[in-house]
């Protein structure tokens, strides 16, 4: 409702994504005054759409809601996702549209997602109810965000690293569903392994805890909450028109429900990165193979400072490596084969460490020497993307030299970080 073919129009942009991205459904673009749009013909309300609508997709100005809403309680529709802004983030007058808004909905049994909101897509499906740029390729990883602006930095970022998405989900404002609501949903959804958040507002703190707890029993949750600071606290408020709550007592919840707080924006897209990719580590036992010392003990100390430790290898395991590495390899963990390292070296030593039933993980380090081939090693490594059962990661340190053999990885599904200590955070 709201569709339009004015360009750069909200309107215009969630209609064309809605019909360039076929989801198996019919779309009935409602417009008063035009007979169509885009090429379809428009209907004058939703009575007059030809078959009972399932999902109503608002973008008109705020003070028209109400009387929407109250048009799709009276055809039956259950589900509306309100992409307009306008309500209790600009003052008391927006309050009272929201609450007349939430008082019909309520009355009628109408499910809201937003206000104030990007909307929501499914790329498995091929579902985009958003005026996003971009679909991106399916994958296994939900993205919940209360900032839309998060959402399509993401998706931007997204198409370059290769990283899918099961769902990607704009909250908004929460006038109805929540952070809760979405996460009961994608802990029964089988297309998702992993949910990552990004909030500002917890909304109903008890069921958020609850849904949170059930759905990390079974998949990881990561969650980057901002409003940490006074300033930040009050710059959420004016963004959602919703207080951010006691962060310190919302960071010992979050522990208690099995939820893993990030604290950057950069922490989220590489958490999105590993877990579209690599499966979750079931400890935090980490082997590190290098090709040069210093790289290796500093991120043995990244490591250390977040919570990993460093994987006692089996003798079984040392023994195997001394037959295929130099005398002068450090006999341990980080396993330094030395600068001249081969492809050759890498691959025989991957492959045994990956049978050592004390490691959890492994991080793959390479610094450009003049008798390594960066790109040869990484193809040598691409086949450890997903045969060893546990995460594999990588840094490919350095430059030009480097990131042909950095691209690979990741085009193989083997995250690759610039430098170690990035990785072991």
């Amino acid at each position: 409702v709201g569709a339009t073919e004015r360009y750069g129009s909200v309107g215009r942009t969630l209609l064309k994504n809605l019909i360039s991205s076929p989801f198996g459904g019919a779309v009935y673009p409602v417009n008063t005054s035009k007979s169509q749009v885009l090429g379809i013909s428009t209907f004058k309300s939703i009575a007059a759409c030809p078959t009972k609508v399932d999902v109503v997709i608002v973008i008109l100005p705020a003070k028209s809601v109400p009387g929407l809403v109250q048009e799709c309680v009276d055809c039956g529709v259950q589900h509306a996702i309100i992409i307009s802004a306008g309500f209790r983030e600009v003052g008391p007058e927006g309050e009272a549209l929201e609450e007349q808004v939430k008082a019909i909905a309520a009355k009628g049994g109408l499910r809201i997602v937003g206000p104030n909101c990007l909307g929501l897509m499914s790329p498995i499906s091929g579902f985009n109810a958003t005026f996003a740029n971009l679909m991106p390729k399916p994958g296994s990883v939900a993205f919940v965000s209360q900032s839309g602006a998060m959402i399509t930095s993401v998706l931007d970022w997204s198409v370059g690293q290769k990283v899918g998405f099961s769902a990607v989900i704009s909250v908004g404002a929460m006038m109805d569903v929540d952070f809760s609501d979405f996460i009961e949903y994608l802990a029964n959804d089988d297309n998702t392994k992993s949910i990552v958040l990004y909030m500002e507002t917890i909304g109903n703190a008890r069921q958020f805890l609850s849904a949170a707890r059930e759905a990390s029993l079974s998949k990881p949750i990561v969650v980057i909450k901002g409003g940490k600071t006074d300033a930040a606290a009050q710059a959420a408020a004016s963004h959602t028109g919703s207080l951010t709550g006691s962060d310190a007592v919302l960071d010992a919840a979050f522990k208690r429900a099995g939820v893993l707080r990030v604290e950057d924006i950069a922490d989220v897209f590489e958490m999105a990165d590993i877990l579209s990719k690599q499966p979750l580590a079931k400890g935090r036992r980490m082997a590190i193979l290098t090709n040069a010392g210093g790289p290796g003990v500093l991120a043995c100390d990244a490591l250390s400072k977040n919570g990993g430790v460093l994987a006692e290898l089996e003798p079984e395991t040392i023994e195997k490596l001394n037959k295929v590495l130099p005398a002068a390899w450090s006999h341990g963990n980080p396993i330094d084969i030395l600068g001249d390292a081969t492809a050759t070296t890498y691959e025989k030593s991957l492959e045994i460490i990956a049978k050592d039933k004390n490691c959890d993980g492994y991080l793959v380090v390479l610094t450009p020497q003049a008798m390594t081939a960066p790109t040869d090693c990484a193809t040598a490594l691409k086949k450890y993307a997903t045969s060893t059962g546990k995460p594999v990661l990588s840094s490919w340190m350095g430059g030009p030299d480097v990131e042909a053999g950095a691209q690979a990885l990741r085009e193989a599904g083997i995250p690759c970080y610039k430098y170690p200590d990035m990785a072991c955070r």
